[in-house]
């Protein structure tokens, strides 16, 4: 389940129903979808299309998407911190960014034009949108890990527009795993001065 943080109060909303409630304003949807058995492990991008043929065809026709797919990230894909770099830095897109977590979490963080900062923690079985022209960055959680299916308004895809704000350097990640939890990490999640 999704856990919003707000930068500034440090507040925190993890109830679907007050999340839903926080981001409606923003315009971001939030949905919960059931996962448990649905896939098998092996599960390929087509199988997992295939699985959730039914909800990717509503939003499709919600938000005018065309086409849709599987992004699968994990400590083997190449080139990872070069991929994750285009994404840790403030940007906006010319259309929705919609994420389906299949499996695996992630950290949105969005800034809004007016109000405080916050994050979206997302895992598996959370969907949300970010509205085209918001100003996000994305983090992936310690494991490194994360699968998604991905919808677009334009087959090629959608590119990110950098600010030269650099707001996003002033809120590092804020996902720690159970390695953290348990004291099995060697980096620490607390900076000590």
């Amino acid at each position: 389940m999704a856990t919003i943080t707000v930068a500034d109060t440090k507040q925190r909303i993890d109830e679907p129903q007050a999340i839903e409630q926080y981001l409606a304003p923003f315009g971001i949807w939030y949905e919960n979808w059931p996962v448990a058995g649905r896939l098998t492990e092996d599960a390929t991008a087509e199988d997992i299309l295939a699985e959730y043929a039914p909800e990717i065809e509503r939003l499709k026709e919600r938000g005018g998407f065309v086409t849709a797919d599987v992004i699968n990230v994990s400590p083997q894909t190449p080139n990872l911190d070069a991929m994750l770099a285009k994404f840790d830095k403030e940007h906006t897109h010319d259309e929705d960014e919609v994420r389906f977590t299949v499996e695996g979490r992630g950290v949105f963080w969005v800034r809004p034009d007016e109000g405080s900062v916050f994050s979206i923690e997302v895992e598996s079985g959370d969907l949300i949108n970010v509205p085209r022209g918001t100003k996000h960055w994305f983090h992936l959680c310690d494991d490194r890990q994360i699968r998604c299916i991905r919808l677009f308004e334009d087959p090629a895809g959608w590119t990110p527009h950098y600010s030269e704000d650099g707001v996003h350097g002033a809120h590092p990640p804020v996902c720690w795993g159970p390695s953290y939890v348990d004291g099995q990490s060697k980096v620490k999640p607390v900076v000590e001065l």
